[in-house]
């Protein structure tokens, strides 16, 4: 009798352990889906930052186009820009359209210096606005994206998580970077 409550007792501890195992690796599994999913939305909700500034430089485009005639080039690179982002489908391609644009964008609003005419346009100014709001909200984004890939980037390269990560064929994500023309120096003239 006594033997049999020794096997029973067992019986329940490993019973015990068994469904809290399975009930962590249950935990780490949910974990590591909901850190996928928080990549999946900081990259949607950049996407639709980037889509707002994608409608928006048709309209300036042909503000400008009036009065930049010898700026074609300029222009040129701001709708090879857009096109860009319109052909691209992954994240990796919108990230690379987004610098040719912020950096179409960068060149754009300086050339417009030279143009007081355009400066003092008030759908210029609007929609100069507007594409900036829309640059800052972009790389606020941006900085949640990164963290939730980099919280994710953690957790599926930790034991035992990795396991389970490699069960679930889970990789690294790449974080969103900035252009290498956005890291050199901005040359200041006053002359």
């Amino acid at each position: 009798m006594l033997m049999g409550l020794g096997f029973v007792a067992f019986l329940v501890i490993v019973l015990v352990v068994a469904i809290g195992l399975i009930s962590y690796l249950v935990g780490i599994y949910n974990s590591l889906v909901a850190l996928k999913n928080n990549i999946d939305r900081s990259f949607s909700n950049i996407d639709v930052i980037l889509k707002q500034r994608h409608d928006e430089l048709p309209k300036l485009i042909e503000t400008c186009k009036g009065y930049m005639k010898y700026e074609q080039e300029t222009l040129q690179k701001v709708v090879e820009a857009r096109n860009a982002y319109g052909r691209a489908t992954t994240p990796g391609e919108k990230a690379q359209a987004d610098n040719m644009i912020t950096g179409a964008l960068r060149t754009l609003f300086a050339v417009a210096e030279k143009y007081p005419d355009l400066k003092a346009d008030a759908n210029f100014m609007q929609l100069q606005g507007r594409i900036t709001e829309l640059e800052n909200k972009i790389a606020s984004q941006r900085t949640g994206y990164n963290q939730d890939v980099n919280d994710y980037n953690i957790r599926i390269a930790q034991v035992p998580a990795n396991f389970v990560a490699g069960f679930m064929h889970l990789t690294p994500h790449a974080l969103f970077e900035v252009a290498a023309a956005d890291r050199e120096d901005v040359k200041v003239s006053f002359t």
